[in-house]
């Protein structure tokens, strides 16, 4: 993906914020240059743009320590929360997460929240660099009238919940109604809707908690309406998730072959991906099932559909007024051509039934500390290529560097771009000279203010308690969720 580029920043402005070389900064080249000294970087969050971002940097400079602070009392970020449960080979790359904090010049520091137990500007104070990779925690608001009613939730937070954030273990989700509808069509409202449908037992070796999963057997949730505002040609999700909605057992996909017409000839110029996942979409809207698939159809009990040209108008309330039954929805049409795209309203409105909304239009981020740049429209830290713009020493990698885009590998490389920018800058001179304390200073304010950092041995311990509570219902772990238990185990 290209970086992103603020116009009102240019390029030439970021290196006039330091000062000109002098005897000391040729000084300090040199001696980075012959690796006299110990570079202290830290990385804020542990997600795949963190743990990524501390590679790059441990395998590209010698002499570098990093530390990574996380929030939670756990590492690995979106991989442990946000992936669903029934993709594990996607969790894999923890293991190079976890080959990267064995690294005797890294260390992972949990339980620690950047802008609230520590400053921003005490990091910088503490380290000769900065690396802010703390993702997106927060979810693009719906801003309709009846968002606020019961029934009416994030994706996000229905991922949290059921992928053990601790934020999210108390969730009130009530799965009694018999139509739920997802509003987004990227793999996140795919994730959501097949957890929806997927039959538990299906998900009883996953390592989806038990809570979740004794509410999914309880779910009265028989079809699941996928909501976009464009069309067929426009979804934001790819092959893999769309195969799997297909071939979900006990399911019938709904699809319209009016919202396919014409589209044959459209896609003949199409990227091969977007081209291949358009002709599978075709198949199943405009071919007939073979005998197999139509016998398996014709004895599902549970249906998924997508719906296009249509964007949320009004949650519509239960009589009373206590719940959602429903979602107003306005018709739209395509205005522009390729990026430039979008869907304005007909005029017409439907009125959709449900008992749950789940809102799938974007992950944001939030500002961290008030002495970072925030592009609040953007929900995106301004930087050039990793830098933060007008503030030296301070970098950022991920979703709050580029927005919440792409998947685990284009993360990867937008790390590794920051990382190699951050150790230019190193020996170029441009970071501050002379020793910095790291994570000694850091530890003593934490310790003045009562924070007790976890460890990466620490981890390792609720990671063998985990496993050992999965083995035996067959499960790869069973997830702590309650951070209060997480350090009475810790002996806190």
């Amino acid at each position: 993906m290209a970086p992103r580029c603020w116009r009102w920043w240019p390029w030439s402005a970021w290196p006039r914020t330091r000062p000109p070389p002098s005897e000391s900064t040729q000084s300090f080249r040199q001696q980075f240059s012959t690796q006299e000294q110990t570079p202290q970087i830290c990385v804020v969050g542990s997600g795949p743009a963190g743990f990524y971002t501390a590679q790059h940097l441990l395998k590209h400079h010698s002499q570098a320590h990093v530390d990574i602070y996380e929030k939670q009392l756990v590492p690995f970020g979106l991989v442990r929360f946000g992936v669903a449960p029934d993709h594990p080979e996607v969790k894999n790359v923890i293991n190079t997460f976890t080959r990267t904090a064995h690294s005797d010049r890294c260390a992972f520091h949990g339980n620690v929240v950047v802008g609230r137990d520590v400053t921003v500007q005490e990091l910088r104070d503490a380290y000769h660099a900065v690396v802010l990779s703390y993702g997106a925690e927060d979810h693009q608001g719906l801003e309709i009238p009846g968002e606020e009613l019961p029934g009416v939730l994030s994706a996000r937070a229905f991922v949290g919940w059921y992928n053990g954030l601790p934020e999210n273990r108390e969730l009130a989700l009530d799965l009694s109604c018999d139509t739920a509808v997802v509003l987004g069509q990227g793999n996140v409202a795919l994730d959501v809707a097949r957890i929806l449908l997927t039959p538990p037992e299906h998900l009883e070796k996953t390592d989806i908690t038990e809570a979740a999963l004794a509410a999914l057997r309880q779910s009265q949730v028989k079809t699941v309406w996928i909501v976009g505002r464009r069309g067929p040609l426009q979804v934001a999700f790819t092959i893999k998730e769309l195969r799997e909605m297909i071939q979900l057992p006990g399911t019938r996909p709904i699809l319209d072959p009016a919202d396919f017409l014409g589209l044959q000839d459209r896609i003949k110029e199409a990227p091969r991906p977007r081209k291949r996942l358009m002709e599978l979409l075709l198949r199943a809207a405009t071919e007939e099932p073979g005998l197999a698939e139509a016998a398996r159809w014709a004895s599902a009990s549970r249906a998924w559909g997508l719906r296009f040209f249509r964007s949320p108008q009004q949650v519509l309330p239960s009589p009373g007024g206590r719940r959602a039954a429903g979602i107003r929805l306005a018709v739209t049409r395509l205005e522009g051509v390729g990026e430039a795209t979008r869907a304005v309203p007909t005029g017409d409105v439907e009125d959709l039934p449900c008992g749950l909304v789940l809102s799938s239009i974007g992950y944001k981020s939030r500002p961290i500390d008030h002495s970072v740049p925030f592009d609040p429209k953007l929900g995106v830290i301004p930087n050039m290529e990793g830098r933060v713009v007008d503030v030296p020493g301070l970098y950022c990698s991920g979703w709050v560097k580029r927005g919440p885009t792409g998947v685990i590998t284009t993360t990867m490389t937008d790390s590794f771009v920051t990382g190699q920018i951050l150790l230019q800058d190193l020996k170029a001179g441009l970071l501050p000279s002379g020793p910095r304390p790291g994570y000694a200073a850091i530890k003593a304010l934490l310790g003045s203010r009562g924070v007790w950092p976890v460890s990466f041995s620490d981890w390792e311990k609720l990671d063998a308690e985990e496993v050992s509570r999965g083995q035996g219902a067959g499960k790869p772990r069973e997830k702590l969720l309650d951070p209060q238990e997480m350090l009475r185990l810790l002996g806190r």
